[in-house]
């Protein structure tokens, strides 16, 4: 099969073509002829040697989530079949013709996607719904701060939040991310690089705060996302672009009962995340059927100008998601 590779670790011009082995799947997975592939921050991380995968998947091939149709059904798996169509969340080596997926990290395509827009859906739905609503706890009725709102992250949680009866803050770099994410649905958009989110937040809560935050900059972004929570709110942490080390005020942590916790998917067991998957099918999938909450895909490469993915995903020029399709 043909497959992007990561020839070394470096810029995006080491992604190359090359023939791979067809994986061979085992008990409880399906193998699926990909359609498209999500192109992702890990992935990008990966490539550059910053980010080793874990145990078992790929160290070359990238490619956290794909869509296509299941080719091979492995052992004990009951519900697919030869035939049917999926996106599903990966370890990696999704960059390629053919990827396994566990069986139960496997989701149906809902009926108005195509596959190309399925794929974008599994890496940022995962990590919305693990840390937004079941590490966070966001109930209907409460507020949401997302930082980088008109990311491929952003996009999925103002949807989602909004279509669960939350009300979504979001920050954003420039005056057109800020009207797409107002367009989403976001409460506010906030331009973080001519206005302050705390003021903004303060002010639109009338100094209550939000209940919780998504944040994936960290660094200095720490003391003002403390400030900006209302008692007994909950900041999530997904990354740390702006510094893994922070100042907190630890009395302000105590006095409003706050909690700060964190997670990293990709390491996560198959039954963890086969959790998950049940969860989106339940409450998510549903309102994607319903077009209540749409794909937001910024731009199609095919496979051969991975490169060019992997470029404009680190300009952080693009709103919503990137994608590799057709091989």
């Amino acid at each position: 099969m043909k497959a992007v590779i990561i020839t070394h670790p470096g810029p995006p011009e080491v992604l190359q073509i090359q023939d791979r082995p067809k994986p061979q799947i085992s008990t409880g997975e399906v193998l699926v002829k990909v359609a498209a592939a999500g192109v992702n921050r890990p992935d990008v991380a990966q490539r550059k040697g910053n980010h080793p995968p874990p145990a078992g998947a790929s160290i070359d091939i990238p490619g956290l989530e794909v869509a296509g149709t299941i080719v091979e059904v492995g052992a004990d798996v009951t519900r697919w079949k030869i035939g049917d169509q999926v996106c599903g969340l990966v370890i990696g080596a999704g960059y390629a013709e053919y990827c396994v997926i566990p069986a139960g990290q496997c989701l149906p395509i809902p009926g108005n996607l195509t596959l190309v827009e399925a794929a974008s859906l599994p890496e940022t739905f995962f990590t919305v719904w693990s840390n937004v609503f079941d590490r966070g706890n966001l109930q209907p009725g409460e507020s949401l701060l997302v930082h980088g709102g008109s990311s491929g992250i952003g996009v999925t949680a103002i949807q989602m939040a909004r279509a669960l009866g939350s009300k979504v803050f979001v920050t954003a770099g420039n005056e057109e991310k800020v009207s797409f994410c107002e367009s989403l649905g976001a409460e506010r958009a906030i331009n973080y690089k001519t206005e302050s989110f705390k003021e903004i937040i303060e002010e639109a809560t009338q100094g209550k705060g939000v209940n919780v935050i998504l944040d994936m900059i960290g660094g200095d972004y720490t003391p003002d996302n403390i400030k900006c929570l209302a008692v007994e709110g909950r900041l999530v942490m997904i990354n740390s672009m702006k510094g893994r080390e922070a100042k907190v005020d630890l009395a302000e942590v105590m006095r409003k009962r706050l909690i700060i916790t964190g997670s990293m998917l990709r390491g996560r067991d198959v039954a963890f995340k086969t959790a998950i998957a049940h969860q989106l099918e339940q409450h998510v999938w549903p309102l994607i059927a319903a077009g209540q909450i749409k794909p937001v895909i910024y731009r199609v490469f095919p496979a051969e100008q991975g490169a060019e993915a992997h470029a404009l995903m680190e300009s952080s020029d693009h709103i919503g998601k990137i994608v590799l399709s057709p091989w």
